[in-house]
């Protein structure tokens, strides 16, 4: 499985599918049979308006799928990674999508828009799909989405063994010494649904904006099997996020047990009975 950490830039589509190309290319050459692209791959991130965001999407059947089935076909593997998704009813969402040698096999829509994301996109209403693939039941969100457990806990109870997550987090001050939390966070969500999670993201500058990286692979127990991936400075100012590829070999029947221990399973051990009066 590789997870790959690219340097992207607002609306140059063209250059953005050729960087994402070479690093499945790259990645298929170490072995990969699945690879995760970042979130909105083609299009960047930090549009000047909506007018821009709007002109830079396209059809889950437009150029950007049509390359990652042709490579997918090519290499018989799957490859997830984001695109802003431009609808039939002519709504633009910011959209993942899972491909391997059969096709485009599932489009997601981010439910959870962070920030100026609200301004460009409509919020998707449905949940996670999982998708079974030759090589295991595979589930995608987006960046902000798996920051809600409760979002997460779906396609894990729904019986993914990965999920994969493109994401474009934004570099944000931490403590000296200290790992981003989004990257912590993919690690919790692995661990407390016992099922793979591997998160790509950006690296380098967009329109001001600097990139956190620290892509992650983790494995069932929440420990990284790659990376994380180098990082942006943040409060320390030491050291920067560079374009990755992260490699892990994971055995994603693994994630069906779901035993914590002896005594203890991460699903059968829930008691939603007692959840339904938790504060909404």
């Amino acid at each position: 499985m590789a997870a790959c950490q690219l340097e992207l830039r607002v609306g140059e589509l063209d250059a953005n599918r050729a960087a994402a190309a070479g690093a499945v290319a790259e990645a298929v050459g170490r072995g990969a049979r699945i690879v995760v692209l970042p979130e909105l791959t083609p299009s960047g991130y930090v549009f000047a308006d909506a007018a821009e965001a709007r002109s830079l999407g396209e059809s889950a059947d437009g150029p950007t799928a049509r390359q990652w089935t042709s490579l997918a076909a090519e290499h018989d593997i799957v490859i997830i990674g984001g695109f802003a998704e431009l609808t039939r009813d002519g709504t633009l969402r910011n959209s993942a999508m899972l491909a391997d040698r059969h096709g485009v096999r599932a489009v997601y829509r981010k439910v959870h828009l962070w920030d100026a994301e609200a301004d460009f996109f409509l919020p998707g209403d449905q949940p996670p799909p999982v998708v079974d693939t030759e090589l295991g039941r595979i589930a995608m969100m987006i960046c902000y989405d798996v920051e809600f457990p409760e979002w997460v806990r779906l396609p894990a109870l729904a019986g993914a063994e990965l999920l994969a997550v493109p994401t474009n987090w934004p570099a944000e001050t931490r403590p000296a010494g200290e790992r981003p939390m989004v990257t912590v966070n993919v690690q919790v969500a692995a661990f407390a649904n016992r099922m793979f999670v591997a998160a790509a993201c950006r690296c380098g500058t967009e329109r001001g904006v600097p990139w956190t990286g620290g892509s992650v692979i983790a494995g069932p127990a929440g420990y990284p099997l790659a990376g994380p991936a180098s990082v942006d400075g943040g409060a320390d100012g030491a050291g920067q996020a560079a374009e990755e590829i992260l490699l892990a070999d994971c055995d994603l029947s693994q994630a069906r047990d779901k035993a914590t221990g002896p005594r203890n399973d991460a699903h059968a051990d829930r008691r939603p009975g007692l959840y339904s009066g938790a504060v909404r």
